[in-house]
């Protein structure tokens, strides 16, 4: 009998498949992903901010001058990822709301196969590290589902942040498909870009150690530089006296040092300040000193993450495989105007009807880029960030969607610090490193037949400096705002939210000869424009991109009614990990109650019930110093009340009760039925409650309440039942602004 099982093993066919085989040649590849950094940021497009490392990568291959991408960051990294238009894709707007329509679900759609889905056929490990924000927001709790997460996309192993921003000192972070905590605490120096280059280096290292002989990708995505714009503080103060001149002039020297790079062409005109930027010698003292802390908050936050990228490439120097690694530093978009006119300490208050005088941030300026602060600098500097391009990110003028390439491939490449002048877009990036490679795009992914890539390789260019532009045209649409560039021409709308389409004015640029978009030959050319525009309706109806759609709060409402429905009631149980903003219960302007049920124990007991936010805003329902208390934080303003007696040991009925009326609303605790405290106040949940989620027996991030987080509760939590009233309403308008902050 074992002679027979000997040879029907021995003849059988293996179990498992062959490995496949990498292209030959086929390099690592590491694409570094920034966030909202603007066309001048990099030291190597013109900027004062000090990124060497970026720098010397630069000098060691290519920078892009004609890189395009779509002006927001769901939006591109669905284009970069899959080769095609976002809008395509189904990722039409963001991935926070789901409108209905093909082209905006903000979900990447199974017949997109993404650039890890391409490689892993071939050979390839892919890692992803990061901010991802790909997946709609309502799909990013504890269930699920998780097939539009890095994992369910392609990639074999995930470390970073779901959302479109997290807290850098204490960031809301996923290992593959769970929620888990930071390392290490701020106070023992803990922040987030240091913590994803060293996940980035021990993904690579542990890939060296087992199978080194396989290529792989690294899609290495930090928070840099979205609000909130948090770094150390030596490195944040260093940039004081680099920016105390103001934007006026940084845009002046900004746009000489790429002159005299070639980065622009030489007779590049300086375009007007932006709408509502004043002069920076307009601006009082107080105001000055404000404005150039912002922005050496923002500066600070750039400088440090190219210092952790430093350690990246150094490791990949150590492990003697650089030279092999096609290398790709970009931006997903122009820098963001979100800071509105006077920049923000925190974002969080004034998103919430709680304003920010000047004399509050001045007093807070210290505080500026630390863990309680949610900083944004003033538009003047994000105009500043752009230069010399017009507008910012969300618009489809040159700031929006205009953005620094970087790349480098010490083995690949023959040109060593080159410019690039040819038009590319975001569309095109995976089309091209296919190209590289020799592979096709295959026609079914997991049984899903894939739609075309749309996007044209730009591979030629690489080697050849005088390589075409693609003559393929390249439309643009983001809230209203519509671009289409074909043949070194662009037509461009500005479109004011609320107001019709058709009363848009379409303007003229012949950007070959005009790089800033500066003269408008639009009266000079009607037919070429009316050329352009019919084109563009031509890919809007192709590519998915009606209807057009401004809206921006009424989007992001019906999305939160459609995902909650009907459901008022949430029970948390003890054991439960840690729930995301966007699946927690929505307390906005609303009545409310949270019950909780704990056992006291003879000695007392202190910490958290229930906590959802961080320092900056959010609220918490707590035990501490013996009594109950809620404190209700918003931009850092907090209102407490507290019980009147302590809490006798035992099993107990711990309430919250939050009535919302037309002057404020009012708190009220209650211990087994009877009322333990009552305050009211005035101020509250307008448009959002944090960015940061929901914990239970504990406050994990960065403390809600004057207390040391965790603050992990003593006694014997039960349960906590939080149920909400249907008198919620909420401003679309204001909805609209605090949520496009967030993106």
């Amino acid at each position: 009998m074992a002679a027979k099982i000997g040879a029907t093993l021995a003849d059988s066919t293996p179990y498992w498949p062959p490995q496949p085989t990498p292209p030959k040649g086929a390099p690592n590849i590491l694409v570094v992903l920034f966030d909202d950094v603007g066309f001048s940021d990099l030291g190597c497009y013109g900027s004062p901010i000090k990124t060497p490392t970026i720098d010397a990568l630069a000098a060691d291959g290519l920078r892009y001058t004609g890189f395009h991408t779509t002006a927001m960051c769901s939006t591109t990294r669905a284009a970069l990822l899959t080769g095609r238009n976002h809008h395509s894709v189904g990722m039409g707007c963001l991935s926070n709301f789901d409108s209905g329509f093909p082209g905006y679900r903000g979900k990447i759609a199974r017949e997109a196969g993404t650039l890890p889905e391409m490689l892993k056929p071939h050979g390839y490990s892919t890692y992803m590290v990061g901010k991802w924000h790909a997946t709609p927001l309502t799909e990013t709790g504890p269930s699920g589902p998780f097939d539009g997460w890095p994992l369910g996309r392609g990639f074999d192993r995930f470390y970073g942040f779901m959302d479109a921003e997290t807290d850098q000192f204490a960031p809301e972070l996923v290992r593959d498909n769970t929620p888990i905590e930071q390392p290490t605490s701020y106070a023992e120096g803990y922040h987030l870009t240091a913590d994803l280059v060293d996940q980035s280096i021990r993904f690579i290292a542990d890939h060296q150690a087992d199978a080194p002989d396989k290529p792989w990708l690294l899609w290495l995505a930090p928070g840099a530089c979205h609000a909130p714009h948090q770094a150390p503080q030596h490195i944040i103060r260093q940039y004081d006296p680099v920016f105390e001149h103001g934007w006026d002039v940084e845009r002046e020297q900004r746009l000489a040092r790429q002159k005299a790079m070639g980065v622009v062409p030489a007779d590049t005109v300086m375009p007007e300040r932006n709408d509502g930027v004043r002069a920076w010698d307009e601006c009082l003292p107080d105001d000055k000193r404000v404005f150039t802390r912002l922005q050496s908050a923002y500066a600070g936050m750039l400088d440090h993450a190219d210092r952790h990228l430093a350690r990246l490439v150094a490791f990949l120097e150590e492990a003697g495989i650089k030279d092999d690694t096609l290398i790709v530093v970009m931006s997903d978009n122009g820098a963001s105007q979100e800071g509105g006119p006077l920049g923000m300490v925190n974002a969080m208050g004034p998103y919430n009807l709680k304003f920010e005088p000047m004399a509050e941030k001045l007093a807070r300026l210290d505080d500026i880029g630390g863990p309680d602060s949610h900083s944004n600098f003033p538009q003047g500097w994000a105009m500043a960030s752009n230069t010399p391009l017009r507008r910012y990110k969300q618009n489809t003028h040159g700031g929006g969607i205009r953005d620094p390439l970087v790349i480098s491939w010490k083995n690949g490449l023959a040109a060593r610090g080159e410019l690039r002048t040819q038009f590319a877009h975001v569309s095109d990036f995976t089309p091209t490193l296919l190209d590289i490679l020799g592979v096709e795009p295959p026609a079914v992914i997991a049984g899903v037949p894939q739609m075309p890539l749309e996007g044209v390789s730009f591979a030629a260019s690489l080697k050849d400096p005088s390589a075409p532009s693609k003559s393929k045209s390249q439309h643009f649409e983001m809230f209203g705002h519509r671009g289409l560039w074909k043949d070194g021409w662009k037509a461009v709308a500005f479109h004011a939210p609320g107001t019709p389409f058709d009363t848009d004015v379409w303007e003229l640029y012949h950007l070959n000869a005009d790089f800033s978009e500066t003269r408008d030959l639009a009266a000079a050319e009607p037919e070429r424009v009316a050329a352009l525009v019919a084109e563009w309706w031509k890919a809007a109806e192709a590519y998915k991109v009606l209807p057009l759609d401004d809206r921006f709060g009424p989007r992001f409402a019906e999305n939160a009614l459609r995902y909650h429905g009907a459901r008022k009631r949430f029970v948390f149980h003890p054991g439960m990990g840690h729930l995301p903003a966007d699946v927690a219960p929505d307390v906005r302007s609303r009545s409310y109650v949270i019950e909780a049920e704990a056992v006291i124990p003879p000695g007392g007991a202190d910490g958290v019930l229930l906590a959802h936010g961080d320092a900056t805003c959010g609220y918490s329902f707590y035990v501490q110093g013996g009594r109950l208390h809620h404190t209700l934080n918003v931009g850092g303003a907090l209102a407490t009340v507290s019980s009147a007696e302590p809490i006798a040991p035992g099993l107990r009925k711990l309430a919250l009760r939050c009535r919302q009326g037309s002057d404020g609303r009012t708190f009220t605790l209650a211990i087994d039925g009877r009322v333990a405290g009552e305050v009211k106040t005035h101020i509250g949940f307008a448009t959002f409650i944090s960015w940061s989620g929901l914990d239970i027996g504990r406050d994990r991030g960065s403390p809600v309440a004057p207390y040391a987080a965790p603050f992990t509760f003593t006694g014997k939590l039960r349960r906590v039942v939080v149920t909400m009233d249907a008198d919620q309403d909420l401003d679309g308008e204001l909805l609209g602004e605090a949520e496009m902050a967030r993106q």
